[in-house]
């Protein structure tokens, strides 16, 4: 006879042991972040869980107070041999902190409008650590309340996103999801409006911020080249350009995020 083998359950779907392995991958993942001005608002930031930190001895120097005060303990490294698993291209600035991943929360408690007209930013597949560092900095600067893009295909919390966001990741939200579009739909329901941006849009983003002031407002951005996918621009509920001044003219990701950031943002109320 053949070998039996009964068990108790019933097998797992394969997206669920993918979804729990990525969960567990996630939680045990850790991040060097690198520079004098992403270390010091790590190590000022309560919310971040601290693994290791390596400075050089200039760099322990200026950053002064900040050190003894987050109760970390230095390693102090050679400049010339610095003991941190960086890209060659870094700069360091004689300045690593091993850190956990931040934990924004679940995006209900995040989006909910509550009080005012809330603005967020939404990024579908924008995997470039450079523009998404740049749009969490925009979107600090405007008051957006957070920055959401999925968990896959999108540029992770990494040391280069850090820098480029200068300090901005330590307190602008930014949000993972498991689906975009699940997402856009959820916002939906919570009273939003998803403005889309498309270089070929009919309607121009100056001719629709007014209209928004008093709506809580998605800015969604797709990555550069594609663009939108599909779903999601079907999910949105405008779609706008941004009208050039002359007869050509185009922004990257980081740039348009920053434009409309600063249109819909007039007379904006949460």
């Amino acid at each position: 006879m053949g070998d039996l083998r009964v068990t108790g359950m019933a097998q797992k779907p394969k997206w669920v042991v993918d979804k729990e392995r990525d969960r567990r991958a996630s939680a045990q993942a850790t991040v060097w972040l690198f520079g004098l001005h992403a270390v010091r608002d790590a190590l000022q930031n309560p919310m971040r869980d601290r693994l290791r930190l390596v400075l050089t001895k200039n760099a322990a120097d200026r950053l002064g107070e900040v050190v003894p005060a987050s109760g970390m303990e230095p390693e102090i490294a050679d400049p010339r041999r610095f003991p941190v698993p960086l890209d060659p291209g870094s700069v360091h600035q004689g300045a690593a902190l091993e850190v956990k991943a931040l934990d924004w929360g679940k995006l209900d408690d995040l989006a909910r409008p509550g009080q005012g007209a809330p603005l967020l930013v939404l990024l579908d597949r924008v995997t470039d650590p450079h523009n998404a560092g740049a749009i969490l900095r925009s979107a600090e600067v405007f008051g957006a309340r957070a920055v959401i893009a999925p968990s896959r295909h999108a540029a992770p919390e990494t040391g280069a996103l850090a820098k480029t966001a200068s300090g901005a990741l330590e307190r602008q939200p930014y949000l993972r999801v498991g689906n975009l579009g699940d997402a856009m739909e959820r916002l939906k329901d919570l009273g939003y409006t998803l403005v889309g941006m498309d270089g070929e849009a009919e309607e121009t983003l100056s001719a629709v911020a007014a209209n928004l002031v008093t709506v809580p407002t998605a800015i969604v951005l797709g990555a550069e080249g594609p663009g939108l996918r599909e779903r999601t621009k079907e999910l949105c509920d405008r779609m706008v350009r941004i009208d050039p001044a002359g007869a050509f003219g185009s922004l990257n990701v980081s740039n348009a995020a920053a434009v409309a950031l600063f249109a819909l943002r007039e007379g904006r109320d949460g």
